[in-house]
């Protein structure tokens, strides 16, 4: 339950729901003094008294009949009011967290269809815990006190009974529909965060599939994974049914319990009136048992919540190439940080608590414009270099500094006007070529957009598209080639123009003599940028100031290109091997 709160309290203050409370209670209220005033009338019409003597009571039961509906349909208003906004303010905060992830998986990270399923699904939880848990709870235990309190005012064994009922009809049977779901709870959401994770990977992954002749195998999976949850969601619907009736069953007993100690104690009308108050009173028990069944699953929605409101490193942040939204922002001047010093001292980094080290007692010092060459085979470890300076692996050890300040300590906005760049697994969003790099310069002209993508080897392609710059690439880029995303991606990086320009194989996929040219291009345009390059290849390095040559997660060669890379090997494109 700890969890639930902290979620509510992240979702924005709760005293957007008191209005919503206080109309709920207000046409709860209406509905039950309606039946008993309207039991009253008839039976003290039926003793033939003077029409002066009723009037009130005709009035009442108009006006009630009236204010019900309106009461209801504010409650309605204000309830919905408040949970939704309270559920939009979380999920913003939800998707800054997912936006804020690791890059690299670690024991918190989780499935994007598995984020996508917390971001939609568990988010609810807020107007669940708002609306079908807290309104009727609060409401049904004023009311039951209001008729108690009433029932006293002329009978108090009736009352007793009344209120022994209302005990067991508002507290033990939702307890026990609670103790029965608890456990359904709990696999309800597993199931469904796995059915989401099932789906995105037969989307994603269909073609993959039936190239090895998988997808009817995946497909089976899924189809068993959506059949656990619909058994799972008619085990919860009979236990509605059960309840349901369990409490139409205290209701009948409590009615009929009342009726009989009326009739030996209350003289007159009210011999009639009081059963028909505990009837109308246990009306507003009816959602309790639903109520409960919520509760018992906010718990375990919220920690899954929760798990991704906690970051898993205050140095967290957005996406791998510094872009957090597909649409342009609106029009800004944009800033250039002034370059900044970075140190890398004996740093390691660990994809996962308690694995391999990927990175051991790196160091490396970047002054102002100095510009270095990060090579060796896959694995070496070059892309968790990056990803660290970048902020999106945790060090186990070491430091980094930015500027003299411990990197972990730089403001996020600042970090980013400093280093940015193109990492790997860069996303391309699923709109035009113009909204896929204004993410790195907002208001940019298209002059400089098409210098950008010049840089990157990709105006003259972008210019023979029918709608140019307006072209719509597809979800991740799947209307490019592999080489045309890169460089897309890489036109996003260059448009940034950030000090420090870090670069993750901005190359790859291109054949030699374009992936020469399009590195040429950009070594010349960022002369005076700091700059860290990834690559496999050696050819063209010579621009660069220093070369590290990385094998098993630590610099084993580090020098001039000339000296480094003295005895390159034959083929350019072959990746650079290293004896240890």
């Amino acid at each position: 339950m700890r969890a639930l709160f902290s979620v509510l309290r992240t979702a924005g203050p709760l005293r957007r729901l008191l209005p919503a409370a206080g109309l709920a209670l207000a046409a709860d209220l209406a509905g039950v003094t309606l039946m008993a005033l309207a039991a009253w009338l008839i039976a003290r019409a039926a003793q033939h008294p003077p029409m002066g003597a009723l009037s009130v009571a005709i009035v009442a039961v108009r006006a009630l009949a009236v204010t019900r509906g309106l009461f209801r349909y504010g409650e309605r208003l204000a309830g919905h009011d408040a949970a939704l906004r309270a559920v939009a303010r979380l999920r913003g905060r939800v998707f800054g967290a997912l936006a804020r992830r690791p890059a690299h998986e670690d024991a918190r990270t989780v499935r994007d269809a598995d984020a996508a399923s917390r971001l939609v699904a568990d988010v609810d939880l807020v107007q669940d815990a708002l609306l079908r848990v807290a309104l009727p709870a609060l409401s049904a235990a004023a009311v039951s006190v209001v008729a108690v309190g009433c029932a006293a005012l002329v009978s108090p064994p009736a009352a007793l009974v009344l209120a022994l009922g209302l005990t067991c009809g508002g507290l033990l049977v939702p307890a026990l529909t609670a103790a029965a779901s608890a456990r359904a709870a709990r696999r309800g959401a597993a199931l469904r965060a796995e059915l989401a994770v099932r789906t995105a990977d037969l989307l994603d992954g269909a073609a993959d599939l039936r190239v090895f002749g998988a997808a009817d195998r995946e497909t089976e999976r899924a189809v068993g994974t959506a059949r656990r949850l619909r058994a799972h969601d008619r085990g919860a619907a009979l236990l509605n049914v059960l309840a349901a009736a369990a409490l139409t069953v205290v209701q009948g007993a409590t009615t009929v319990a009342v009726a009989v100690v009326c009739a030996r104690s209350v003289p007159g009308v009210w011999s009639v009136t009081l059963p028909l108050l505990t009837l109308a009173s246990f009306e507003v028990l009816a959602p309790l048992p639903t109520a409960a069944q919520h509760l018992t699953a906010l718990p375990e929605t919220a920690r899954r919540v929760q798990a991704l409101l906690t970051p898993a490193t205050a140095g967290a942040t957005a996406s791998p190439d510094g872009a957090v939204a597909p649409a342009p922002a609106a029009p800004a001047a944009h800033r250039t940080a002034p370059a900044a010093h970075l140190s890398v001292r004996d740093l390691s980094v660990r994809h996962r608590p308690g694995g391999p080290l990927a990175l051991r007692g790196v160091d490396l010092e970047l002054p102002p414009g100095r510009r270095v060459a990060v090579v060796g085979a896959s694995g070496a470890g070059k892309s968790t270099l990056l990803a660290a300076i970048a902020r999106f692996a945790v060090p186990c050890g070491g430091e980094i500094r930015l500027g003299g300040a411990d990197l972990a300590r730089v403001s996020e906005a600042e970090l980013r006007r400093t280093v940015s760049g193109a990492l790997q697994d860069a996303h391309v969003f699923h709109t035009t070529v113009r909204n896929n790099l204004l993410p790195a310069r907002p208001g940019a002209t298209d002059a400089q957009l098409h210098d950008a993508l010049r840089r990157a080897g990709l105006l003259e392609w972008v210019r023979s598209l029918p709608g140019r710059l307006d072209t719509v690439v597809g979800s991740d880029g799947d209307r490019l080639s592999g080489g045309q995303r890169r460089r897309l991606v890489l036109a996003r990086a260059l448009l940034a123009a950030p000090p420090l320009l870090l670069l993750d194989e901005p190359t790859e996929g291109l054949d030699p003599a374009t992936a020469d040219a399009v590195l040429a291009d950009v070594l010349a345009s960022t002369r005076g940028t700091s700059l860290i390059l990834v690559t496999h290849r050696t050819v063209g390095l010579e621009a660069m100031d220093e070369v590290l040559v990385m094998d098993g997660g630590r610099v084993v060669r580090r020098g001039a290109p000339r000296a480094v890379l003295a005895f390159p090997p034959k083929d350019a494109d072959a990746p650079l091997t290293v004896s240890v």
